[in-house]
């Protein structure tokens, strides 16, 4: 889910682009939902590794259709992800995909930040084109980037704004999520990739570098 990371911003201005759809999905023309909601609630999330890790990242599907949602992440053209699809880079935020008509403007995905704990997960936030998470950051406004083929899913290449973050800070963050066993046992590697986001979150404005 590779957005942009502002750690300095408090705010997070949508584009024209983003505006035009959000407004568009919110007018009585946008299509009914077909199916009933899929329920998603603290106790759908769990240990991030468990899930399946594609190039990265890590997906599964909370309707039991695996197989074709990684059908869909491994393919090199892209393709649309079925419902009840998870999609997952950081053990806070998660995509999930709603049944076809459930919101035009995110193309089905409801968005989540989460609060991790040893003992579980609870839904800080949660919802479509409006969630803005901890940093400051619209889901909607990056996801929107994404080239149509892609589904609404950021990878580089996708389209979307790159992040600050490095393979190793996303790799740290995967690997000490608190709800996977052995989670404290934090090797050197991660230990320093940890601390370099911690000093990038800390960064003054203006005193990071822009991507």
């Amino acid at each position: 889910m590779n957005r942009p990371f502002d750690f300095r911003r408090g705010g997070y201005r949508l584009p024209l682009r983003a505006a035009l759809l959000l407004l568009a999905g919110l007018t009585a023309g946008a299509p009914l939902a077909t199916a009933a909601p899929i329920p998603v609630d603290d106790h759908s999330f769990g240990c991030i590794s468990k899930l399946t890790p594609v190039r990265g990242f890590f997906v599964g599907n909370l309707l039991g259709n695996l197989d074709g949602t990684l059908k869909v992440a491994r393919s090199p053209t892209g393709g649309v992800y079925p419902p009840g699809s998870v999609v997952q880079l950081v053990p806070t935020e998660v995509m999930v995909k709603q049944p076809q008509g459930f919101n035009a403007a995110t193309k089905d995905w409801e968005f989540f930040e989460l609060d991790v704990a040893k003992d579980g997960s609870k839904i800080r936030k949660r919802g479509f084109a409006e969630v803005v998470n901890r940093f400051g950051g619209n889901c909607f406004a990056c996801h929107i980037k994404a080239k149509p083929q892609w589904d609404f899913v950021c990878e580089t290449g996708h389209g979307c704004d790159t992040i600050p973050l490095t393979e190793a800070m996303l790799t740290a963050l995967q690997h000490t999520d608190p709800r996977c066993p052995g989670a404290d046992k934090v090797s050197a590697a991660d230990a320093a990739a940890l601390k370099a986001l911690a000093d990038l979150q800390k960064a003054p404005a203006g005193g990071a570098k822009k991507n």
